[in-house]
């Protein structure tokens, strides 16, 4: 079977918008109406003639309206299979009519969970009818028409007019679809609702993921990997799927990737100083406070301006002109800010491809969730790095004690480390990244190229001497052995931060006495892989 005429239609939603145009079109195209509760009232209001679904079935709404639609007259008329001889059989002898189109959405138990209702409303808001009705009409999608969304009503008025008031099976396929990932999506947030709010289980026995295509992407990390962004289905936090992209080029997918990276660390520096990050390749490249986000951006650009060219810039308050400006001097793919001035925004317009991101606000970087990495026959899951330390947290295992300035370096640097990926060495000075060093297999080596960057900014800007030389150093992990550490203290650092807990401590903790260095341990490390 191919087209089917529409005939008889019950309709049940939640979201009534589009709901009287969509029953007055099906009304003059000699459809006859099958509704439920509110939905029959709203029709009935618009002057249309509906059918109420207790009349079919004989049986009243019941149950607070728990219990309408669940009985064989609906369901047989929305799963027989019409050129079946014995379907068509029970369908005669049982007085069932067919059904031909089902328009249902479903109870709003997203928006009742996000307004924080209490939990006997939330589970009155689990719908059950809905759902079957849905997924019936979606299972025998050969001669039934499904839509669960409003968006696609003009979908279904072209499809008819297109095809003298039926449906084709390919339309019919499409909608079904959509049908069974709308009721995937449903159970996903109940099951999440019920195993991570309700039952306070971090890892349930099973896990559902569902989320909301925004859109198709060009081409993933490569050219040949296919890729999409998509926002989950449920309470979420506001970031880069949200926010408003005033102009540029249509993002990437590495562009969603580095801008999150930039995102996440600018984060850390909520309600502070200003705050300037640049991220190339996920990794923070430049990292900057100070008393104005052109001076952040200044100090932030010079930690490694090789780098920071083609990068993502993210700052945690309104952009200014000035700073715009500046950006703007060097090529720039992505700017994320809670904000911009019309002098700001003037600025960036001159450079039609750099993407401009405008966000609400920075997320929490304390918030809770889970972080799911697929394996090999499998997916690894696991609660997000939140955890925060500060200066009353640290435990001074060296000889000298760090000054009040190598403390606040100490703990700037320490902010950057957790963001940027194992192995990882931060050298910082007065709130200013000296060199980073990312990524590398052995600790001594970050060490050692993040001092090679600071030799080469010294170079390039004039200095006397690299930042590095009484700078703060931070380290994601422990030192295994005094080699990563003596490097540093090469290169010019004063003050260590680590995590501490290897078994050569006592080594590491005696070369840093031996250096004059001044160390704390943090007791917990980060590492980000």
């Amino acid at each position: 079977m191919s087209n089917v005429s529409i005939k008889r239609a019950l309709l049940s939603v939640s979201d009534k918008s589009g709901l009287a145009d969509l029953g007055s079109r099906l009304a003059k195209a000699g459809v006859e109406l099958v509704s439920t509760g509110g939905t029959a009232r709203a029709l009935r209001e618009a002057g249309l003639e509906v059918r109420d679904v207790s009349d079919v079935t004989g049986f009243p709404e019941m149950m607070d309206g728990r219990v309408k639609t669940l009985h064989p007259l609906i369901h047989g008329g929305l799963l027989a299979v019409r050129d079946d001889p014995e379907h068509a059989a029970a369908m005669d002898a049982h007085d069932i009519g067919a059904i031909d189109l089902v328009v249902v959405n479903l109870y709003p138990f997203e928006e009742t969970v996000m307004r924080g209702a209490d939990r006997d409303t939330i589970i009155e808001n689990i719908d059950i009818g809905g759902p079957s009705m849905v997924r019936s009409a979606a299972k025998n999608h050969h001669y039934v028409t499904i839509v669960t969304d409003p968006a696609d009503y003009d979908l279904l008025y072209a499809e008819l007019a297109d095809n003298d008031g039926a449906t084709t099976l390919g339309f019919r396929k499409h909608m079904a679809a959509k049908a069974f990932a709308a009721t995937a999506a449903y159970d996903a947030m109940i099951s999440q609702w019920f195993a991570f709010a309700d039952q306070r289980q971090m890892f349930p026995d099973m896990i559902a993921v569902n989320g909301r295509k925004l859109a198709e992407l060009r081409y993933g990390e490569n050219p040949h990997q296919q890729a999409a962004v998509y926002e989950p289905v449920g309470p979420h936090v506001s970031g880069l799927p949200q926010a408003e992209q005033v102009q540029g080029k249509e993002l990437s997918y590495n562009n969603y990737n580095d801008a999150d990276a930039a995102l996440e660390l600018c984060a850390e520096f909520k309600g502070g100083e200003p705050a300037v990050v640049i991220v190339k390749h996920a990794n923070p490249c430049g990292v900057a406070q100070g008393p104005s986000l052109l001076q952040a951006w200044t100090d932030a650009l010079q930690c490694d301006s090789v780098s920071a060219f083609g990068g993502i810039v993210a700052v945690n308050r309104p952009l200014d002109g000035p700073t715009a400006e500046a950006i703007c001097e060097i090529f720039t793919e992505v700017v994320v800010a809670p904000g911009a001035d019309d002098a700001a925004k003037a600025a960036f317009a001159k450079k039609k491809n750099l993407r401009l991101l405008l966000i609400d606000e920075l997320p929490d970087p304390r918030r809770g969730g889970l972080l799911l990495k697929p394996i090999a026959g499998g997916l690894l899951v696991q609660g997000r790095d939140n955890g925060a330390i500060s200066a009353v947290d640290l435990k001074v295992v060296t000889k000298r004690e760090p000054t009040e300035q190598e403390l606040r370096d100490c703990l700037f640097a320490w902010t950057v480390a957790r963001h940027v990926k194992s192995n990882a060495i931060v050298y910082a000075k007065d709130g200013a990244t000296a060199g980073i060093g990312a990524g590398q297999m052995n600790r001594r080596d970050s060490a050692r190229i993040a001092a090679i960057k600071a030799s080469e900014a010294a170079e390039t800007y004039g200095w006397s001497a690299a930042r590095t030389v009484g700078s703060a150093v931070a380290s994601d992990a422990f030192f295994p052995f005094a080699d990563g550490l003596l490097a540093a203290a090469e290169a010019g650092a004063t003050a260590v931060i680590q995590p501490g807990g290897s078994m050569r401590d006592d080594e590491v903790i005696a070369a840093a006495d031996a250096a004059g260095l001044a160390m704390v341990f943090t007791g917990m490390r980060h590492f980000r892989h």
